[in-house]
């Protein structure tokens, strides 16, 4: 892709080099260039000479001049044979070969200067190319045509109109300034400035220009557009919109007819209808499947909440199924070392999936959530969403969550599966299901730990209030035992698959891009899961 924007760049700088200078170089040629030929008259019905212009010859009616290979034509012309020069009235017409026609109803022609000027009713063929005004002049030393005083140019595929434009035949380029438009079937081009190429349909945009298509709106001040084949190429932070969607990047490349736009550098795709940003190096995006994804430093961006939940991965991906039916959902997938933040909530994994259809969050390999004080960990945790906010969680096999009451004592749970339901941002409730064990440090009215509580159970229910533990309800005859904090043995402070990774919690929205994976030894070992016997079906003889 560098290779394709430094061409677009050389593209940029070799056209305006080339152009802007021709009426410099036209004057120069003429000052240094051949000696002037005449102009010839081949034809006219009648020569009228009046007393008061004995220096001009009148000529009526089917009058014809030569100059250079170029022949003109008119119903009447004063020929300044001495100065080199004519005027020319009613049906003019000049044609050069069978490729350049130039029409009006006056013309003035200086052959030592080599400078037609056409005024009223002008329309100049080139080929398939029209250029229509009511002013323009043509300058024969660089095969120029200009006009400034508004005009329309047009080919099989566009009609450009501007106040100012200049149009060369031998190279098929046109540049157009002050209230540029261009009309294409499929959309429309607004500019100051603007570089057009009859042959290859591409619009250089070297300034301010808007493209708009109805579905899809561009803004860009340097690029160009295939006007004929529908894509862009796009740099100095374009913007493309597109249903309530926005992207914008260092360049862009966009394709209409395909629908499908990849956007280059500090990439920024906002997704306003559901206040959902991806920011990344790289990012791709298809209208026609639903599809995208970021990479490089990719950031998922949920703000509509006011706080903001930022999601980073190595990859970002937003997969769109049954697009365009009642049956339509979407995916958000992050992948490989996935680390997201929001003041309230925070996360580690290795993979993540949210689900529109059920608003659920899951993430998988090694998932760490915290909230406020509570670590909560598994081998898999789904988060399930209502607008935005966490409702509740589920923690399925080797649950744990842990609260850190200093840098020595945590309060610990741990069973097969748990579920945490939240309300705002903060847990209320928490249920543990399954081979429960716990440690809890209880505290007197000074907050003062008296002493471990160990208990197991085969279920408990957990109340939190204002972040902090409030009670703890037992289900099916707990077994417990209570030690005195003198008394407490180093060993039988933690339980047996006790882990905390408060190194790993991402601190800010920064700090996403700061992998730390868990420690060597500290990963949960997968359980394998029983498969379900299938019959055996035996041959019969």
């Amino acid at each position: 892709m560098r290779g394709i924007v430094w061409k677009i760049a050389v593209v940029v700088m070799v056209t305006l080099v080339w152009e802007c200078p021709m009426r410099l170089l036209a004057q120069q040629s003429r000052q240094e260039g051949k000696k002037p030929m005449k102009v010839t008259l081949l034809h006219a019905d009648r020569t009228v000479q009046k007393e008061s212009m004995k220096d001009v010859q009148i000529l009526e009616g089917n009058v014809e001049f030569l100059y250079d290979s170029i022949y003109m034509s008119c119903d009447t012309a004063y020929n300044y044979n001495k100065r080199n020069y004519f005027e020319a009235f009613g049906n003019v017409k000049m044609n050069q070969g069978d490729t350049l026609f130039l029409y009006g109803d006056y013309l003035y022609y200086d052959g030592d200067q080599r400078l037609v000027q056409v005024r009223e009713n002008v329309r100049m063929e080139n080929r398939n190319v029209v250029l229509l005004t009511d002013s323009l002049d043509y300058d024969r030393v660089y095969n120029l045509g200009y006009y400034f005083n508004g005009g329309t140019l047009m080919d099989s595929t566009n009609v450009l109109t501007s106040e100012w434009g200049e149009y060369a035949p031998a190279t098929k380029v046109a540049i157009f300034n002050y209230d540029v438009r261009l009309e294409n079937p499929q959309f429309t081009l607004t500019s100051d400035t603007l570089l057009y190429n009859t042959v290859t349909k591409v619009a250089n945009i070297v300034g301010p220009s808007d493209i708009d298509s109805g579905e899809s709106h561009i803004y860009s001040e340097l690029g160009y557009y295939h006007t004929h084949e529908g894509f862009a190429y796009l740099l100095d932070r374009s913007v493309l919109t597109n249903q309530g969607k926005r992207l914008v990047g260092d360049s862009v490349y966009y394709n209409e007819q395909a629908k499908y736009g990849e956007a280059f550098g500090n990439v920024k795709m906002d997704d306003r209808e559901n206040k959902v940003m991806l920011t990344g190096e790289y990012c791709y995006s298809n209208e026609l499947t639903g599809y995208a994804y970021a990479t490089d430093r990719a950031v998922a961006i949920e703000y509509s909440q006011g706080d903001s939940l930022y999601m980073h991965g190595d990859t970002l991906k937003l997969v769109t199924f049954h697009i365009d039916t009642d049956s339509m959902y979407r995916q958000m997938q992050a992948y490989r070392k996935v680390r997201f933040y929001r003041t309230d909530v925070q996360g580690v994994c290795d993979s993540l999936v949210f689900n529109s259809t059920d608003s659920c969050l899951t993430m998988y390999y090694d998932p760490v959530l915290w909230n406020g004080g509570q670590q909560l960990l598994g081998e898999e945790i789904k988060v399930y969403m209502n607008d935005s906010t966490i409702d509740w969680a589920h923690i399925i096999n080797q649950a744990l969550t842990v609260e850190e009451k200093d840098s020595i004592h945590y309060n610990q749970v741990a069973g097969k599966e748990m579920k945490f339901y939240f309300k705002g941002k903060d847990i209320y409730m928490a249920e543990v299901i399954g081979n429960v064990q716990s440690i809890f440090y209880p505290e007197d009215e000074d907050s003062v730990m008296m002493g471990m509580n160990f208990i197991e159970a085969s279920r408990l229910n957990l109340y939190r209030k204002e972040g902090k533990m409030e009670r703890i309800v037992f289900h099916t005859q707990p077994k417990g035992v209570f030690t005195p904090m003198l008394l407490i043995e180093p060993d039988k402070m933690k339980l047996a698959n006790f882990a905390w990774f408060g190194y790993m919690r991402p601190l800010n929205k920064q700090d996403i891009f700061h992998w730390r994976g868990k420690k060597s030894g500290e990963e949960l070992k997968r359980m394998p899961r029983r498969e379900v016997p299938l019959p055996t079906l035996k041959r019969t003889k």
